[in-house]
C-alpha cells in the first residue's frame, strides 16, 4: 500500500531522532513547516522544556513579515531564534530538520540562524 506523504516524513523524523537529541549545552532547533507557515522550536530534551520560539505567526514578528515570500519568512524566522538563543547565552545547537528535505525553507531558516551567530 502506498505511504502518504505524511507517513513518509514520520519515518524519515523517527529516524532522525534517534540520532538527534537535545541538552543543556546544546539544545535541539526543530523546524516545522506547513503550506503557509514555519516554526522553529529550540528543546532541551533532557528537561523535556521549551527554551524559545519562532514563528510566522508571532505577533513581534508579524508587520515585518507581510508581503515577503515564504522563503524570505524563514530567513526572518531563522535570525529571530538566533536572536533570542543569544539574549539567553545560547551560540550552539544542534539542528533537527524534522524529517523535512534539507531544501528550500528548512535551509533558509537554518543558513540565516548561522549568519545570526548560531552554531550547528
Amino acid at each position: 500500500m502506498p505511504k502518504t506523504q505524511q507517513e513518509k516524513r514520520e519515518r524519515r523524523k523517527g529516524s532522525i531522532r534517534k540520532k538527534v537529541s537535545g541538552t543543556a549545552e546544546r539544545p535541539r532547533l526543530t523546524v516545522f513547516r506547513s503550506s503557509k507557515h514555519i516554526y522553529a522550536q529550540v528543546v532541551n530534551d533532557d528537561l523535556h522544556s521549551t527554551i524559545a520560539t519562532a514563528s510566522t505567526l508571532d505577533e513581534a514578528l508579524k508587520a515585518s513579515l507581510s508581503g515577503l515570500k515564504k522563503s524570505e519568512k524563514a530567513k526572518k524566522i531563522g535570525a529571530a531564534i538566533a536572536e533570542r538563543l543569544k539574549a539567553k547565552g545560547i551560540d550552539k545547537v544542534v539542528f533537527d530538520r524534522n524529517g523535512y528535505i534539507y531544501h528550500g525553507r528548512v535551509s533558509a531558516l537554518a543558513d540565516a540562524a548561522r549568519e545570526a551567530g548560531l552554531k550547528f
